[in-house]
């Protein structure tokens, strides 16, 4: 048996430490012991426990426990209640009113009165999100009201745009119609915070965080472990009257090594994994997907949809370009050179060979197989024709005494898929050379428009296709917007606005379809695979759901 890293073994530390302060902290409940704490890794790095900055995973799992918005998805990934018992929606799509439940209270913690949180209130909610657009704030997370909510004359939201009617009522004004704002309000940024903790820790409120949620923060050794115990006066009951949580505490650890997390879950130390890596995957899986022999039984493993498109973006926009990244742009700019570079690429063997099927080959548009408006049939993309490729290749004059050369950029995490995809472009006559560059880097040489030729992908930050064809709407160019490529089409803008005011659901679909064909027809993108997720939990572990935006929610798992 391998040993775990030292720090691991300190993060394993707390469990006696854990134990002990449960027990001192809940005198009129049994001791507690280790089928109540519920113990996952965050191997990325988690920066901060305020919701204002959840924009990764780390972080939006970490406040997932500690706090509640005004709605939540259900397991279809619908909005519905939260802290807010109902909601209504004007006839003209702009105003959006909730009436919140009376018995949501913050944690207890001394920056209340008495020590004892006090009731949720519209105000809070007001509040947080003013907080949200405070420049000095400085949150990531101000797009999810900026361009939506009634603005002033010169562009800035109104004072008036968030309203507290009374303190059980709320209202939000729009400028214009949005159909997925429910569904933006489900994200972490629009969770409810309190003044008093944000007054009296400023910044530091990251690591002194007060919340709603299912659990309350108790302990955070940064690099190591952080420590929730249960919340005993959440407002959530199952349906037998119970209330929720059944845990009695989360421990979240830091093991960046992904071997060593494995092997640290394999020995039963870790409740949960998500996102296993190539070694790990190739010692569980076969190359099609299915488990091996060994494993089958230790353990669940469930296979699902993920909201992420794995791409290669090609820069529409020459402005930036220079050099061979210059070259490899003009070339790009003849669309019969861009389809032939995704004709030649044969994404199921892709897939096979290097994620053992984990995944769907990007053989539709840019949406992901996991949203409802998703349609193979209606948005036909890119099957492997390599001889259709060499023909595209030569309408566009490239041929053996014309060789086609690009410049491709990628990180290092990337590379070995790079020299695949070289592999198969070469097979059609184009030559392709690999930049590397570290992750800060490469995304910054995007986001301005100086790579020509490059791996991205795009995880959704709510589960409608808007968030994805928001990539091709010609207002959002880069850096300011998700507009990679600086694809512009009138045409494509004009089905946009259309699809962001239709209220029928079948109708906005057909839509989000018409504008998928048209990217896959002008190509400024290679979907290369719809990605899932590997998840894998221990056979005590129960409760715990898995959905494509790949949340991690506690509140009703239990430990047999």
């Amino acid at each position: 048996m391998v040993p775990l890293l030292p720090f691991s073994r300190r993060a394993a530390g707390f469990a006696p430490f854990l134990l002990l302060a449960l027990s001192a902290c809940t005198e009129q409940t049994p001791a507690t012991d280790a089928r109540r704490v519920f113990r996952y890794n965050q191997p990325e790095s988690l920066t901060s426990l305020d919701p204002a900055f959840a924009r990764n995973q780390a972080n939006i799992w970490a406040t997932t426990q500690l706090y509640n918005g005004l709605v939540e998805l259900d397991d279809s990934l619908r909005p519905g209640p939260s802290v807010a018992r109902r909601y209504h929606v004007s006839p003209d799509g702009t105003t959006y009113t909730f009436w919140l439940r009376p018995d949501v209270r913050f944690h207890d913690n001394a920056v209340f009165a008495g020590g004892q949180g006090r009731r949720v209130v519209a105000q809070d909610f007001v509040y947080s999100f003013k907080r949200l657009l405070d420049g000095a704030t400085a949150s990531p997370g101000g797009w999810i009201f900026r361009g939506k909510v009634l603005e002033q004359a010169g562009g800035e939201p109104s004072d008036t745009c968030f309203v507290a009617v009374n303190d059980s009522t709320l209202r939000i004004h729009l400028k214009e119609p949005f159909i997925p704002f429910l569904g933006i309000l489900t994200m972490p940024y629009a969770y409810v915070v309190p003044h008093e903790a944000v007054e009296k820790w400023g910044k530091d409120f990251r690591a002194h965080p007060v919340g709603t949620g299912p659990f309350q923060f108790r302990e955070w050794d940064e690099g190591n472990a952080i420590i929730y115990h249960r919340n005993p006066t959440y407002w959530k009951q199952d349906a037998q009257g119970k209330r929720l949580p059944y845990l009695d505490a989360v421990q979240i650890t830091f093991i960046q090594d992904r071997k060593t997390e494995f092997l640290t879950f394999m020995q039963g130390k870790l409740d949960f994994l998500s996102g296993i890596r190539s070694g790990s995957r190739d010692l569980i899986m076969y190359p099609d997907g299915s488990i091996r022999e060994d494993f089958r039984g230790k353990f669940r493993i469930q296979k699902v949809p993920y909201l992420n498109t794995e791409y290669i973006g090609m820069q529409q926009d020459l402005r930036n370009l220079r050099g061979d990244n210059l070259e490899t742009g003009r070339a790009l700019q003849d669309k019969r050179v861009r389809q032939a570079l995704n004709y030649a690429l044969n994404k199921a063997e892709f897939l096979a060979y290097f994620l053992n099927d984990v995944g769907q080959p990007g053989l539709s548009g840019f949406v992901p197989a996991s949203l409802p408006s998703f349609s193979a049939a209606k948005v036909p993309g890119y099957s492997y024709q390599p001889a259709k490729a060499r023909q595209l290749l030569k309408e566009a004059g490239y041929g053996p005494g014309k060789p086609l050369r690009l410049r491709l950029n990628t990180v290092a995490e990337t590379k070995e898929y790079c020299e695949y995809y070289q592999k198969k472009w070469a097979e059609v006559g184009v030559q392709v050379d690999i930049d590397v560059n570290q992750g800060a880097a490469h995304g910054e040489l995007i986001d301005n428009g100086r790579a020509a030729f490059f791996t991205r992908s795009w995880l959704g930050d709510y589960p409608d296709a808007e968030n994805y064809l928001a990539l091709f709407y010609s207002p959002n160019f880069a850096p300011a917007g998700p507009n990679k490529t600086h694809f512009q089409s009138p045409a494509y803008d004009q089905l946009y606005q259309r699809a962001k005011l239709e209220q029928n659901d079948a109708k906005r679909y057909a839509l989000y379809q018409q504008m998928d064909r048209l990217v896959v027809e002008e190509c400024p993108v290679i979907s290369v695979y719809y990605d899932e997720v590997v998840r894998l939990t221990q056979n005590n572990v129960q409760g715990l759901t898995p959905n494509p935006m790949n949340q991690l929610v506690l509140e009703r798992v239990k430990k047999n």
